[in-house]
């Protein structure tokens, strides 16, 4: 059993010795809304208590991160070299088009995190989905650190454990100048493009790694992706300056949604003129197809043994969403064992926990989204239950309370860990927990600050 439930319940004692550390929750709050943890221009909701792992955990999780690393690097280099393999997968044909653009550099999945659910009590861990280029959050989970490490409380904290927060910037930056020195047709000084749909990005986060890439002497610029113009031999941005590297935060169903005005970008890559960092065969990681096709014979075959018994222990059984691959009444019937989710979206769009909703409701659900009724592919998957860690909620409104008025009773919230990969070293944890069955922002979800402890 981890430390981490007695260093929270330390850290509410603390926090009940200052009388609820009213003043370090209101100056926690303010300091969030003029910060620059911003989705869909609002800001995030966030908990004044981080979530303090001990060393047990970080291991665990650091092993737990590169092992995935290491089998979904296998997976896109099978599926890159054998085109029999391919036909694990059902993709649209312009996916497998994009997959297939050289690369030119030596990282095969440069930038991840792999969301898990992890019990803290016996560290076994079951994933949630595997997230590439388009993964966020490292922003949030700065700017809320900042927020509650100015309180008396994580003061107090700090000064009776060794503490150290997650740095998601720098090592990113450092690992995303390693990859592009490895590239086919680096040149010096590159300048480097930050690109994506931008009324899609996390934008704020965007412009914070920009700066440290200028810090760094490597001219770097935000762009959207439909800006973007190749001339046969440089790709530009919308100012016109030329982009030598793209650090790609789109994911491949946006380019899907905006193929004609994406082929600029597409275009310069098939032609080897930009280094696209990372390339699109991130997408086999991310499509939740991977899911399935992990326990596939075929993946199996080339995977040695301790990687298959990993896959067996930590990713729940999934299945597409067809009569042809699962017996839809069982699944109809059993609606508290089961999660549906459609194969290629982010945001949670479109999840549903069959525990989350009525009978009535989930046999609606299952009906509109089998067999393909959707217009795209469903999976449906094995529901994980959460781990469960005491917090304080949101502290939204605590500027019109009076301070009794506080609420200092820590609540039950579910976990989701998100664990970051760069150029597959460990880098930290995305923290989120809410207290519903699905964790995420649509569904009253918030952000904890990650801090290491002892």
């Amino acid at each position: 059993m981890t430390a981490n439930a007695d260093y929270t319940r330390e850290y509410f004692a603390i926090m009940d010795s200052l009388d609820g550390d009213v003043a370090g929750r209101r100056a926690a709050y303010d300091y969030m809304q003029g910060s620059t943890a911003i989705v869909h221009h609002q800001v995030v909701a966030s908990t004044f208590v981080p979530r303090l792992f001990d060393r047990e955990t970080r291991e665990a999780m650091k092993r737990t991160a590169e092992t995935a690393h290491r089998i979904l690097v296998k997976v896109i280099e099978r599926y890159l070299a054998d085109p029999a393999y391919r036909r694990v997968f059902d993709f649209d044909p312009r996916l497998e088009e994009l997959i297939l653009l050289p690369r030119g550099y030596d990282s095969v999945l440069p930038f991840a995190r792999v969301d898990t659910f992890f019990d803290e009590d016996d560290l076994r861990v079951r994933f949630c989905e595997f997230n590439a280029d388009g993964s966020s959050g490292m922003n949030e989970n700065r700017e809320i650190t900042a927020s509650v490490a100015r309180s008396e409380t994580f003061k107090e904290f700090a000064r009776r454990h060794r503490v150290e927060g997650c740095e998601l910037f720098e090592p990113w930056v450092e690992a995303f100048l390693g990859i592009y020195a490895t590239y086919d047709r680096r040149v010096e000084n590159p300048r480097i493009a930050i690109c994506d749909y931008l009324e899609n990005g996390v934008v704020d986060e965007f412009h914070v790694f920009a700066e440290l890439f200028r810090a760094r002497g490597a001219e770097c610029v935000v762009a959207d992706v439909r800006d973007l113009s190749f001339d046969g031999e440089a790709l530009r941005d919308g100012e016109g300056g030329r982009i030598d590297a793209v650090w790609r935060r789109c994911v491949t169903n946006d380019v899907i949604d905006h193929w004609d005005a994406s082929q600029q970008l597409i275009e310069a890559v098939r032609a080897e003129k930009v280094a696209l960092i990372g390339s699109f065969a991130g997408h086999i990681a991310h499509d939740k197809q991977i899911f399935k096709a992990l326990f596939d014979e075929r993946t199996t075959a080339f995977l040695d043994a301790d990687e298959v018994s990993f896959i067996e222990q930590t990713v729940p059984l999934t299945a597409f969403l067809d009569e042809n691959h699962v017996n839809l009444p069982q699944i109809r019937e059993n609606r508290c064992e089961w999660i549906i989710k459609p194969t290629d979206h982010y945001g949670a769009e479109d999840v549903y926990a069959g525990i989350a909703v009525t009978q009535a409701e989930w046999e609606e659900l299952v009906d509109r989204f089998a067999n393909g009724r959707a217009g795209h592919p469903f999976i449906v998957q094995r529901y994980i239950r959460p781990f469960q860690t005491e917090t304080l909620p949101p502290d939204a409104g605590i500027d019109a309370l009076a301070d009794g008025e506080v609420r200092r009773e820590p609540a039950l919230y579910n976990n989701l860990n998100g664990l970051y990969l760069y150029d597959g070293a460990f880098a930290g944890v995305f923290s989120r927990l809410g207290p519903l069955p699905t964790i995420s922002k649509d569904m009253q979800g918030m952000t904890a600050a990650t801090i290491w402890v002892d």
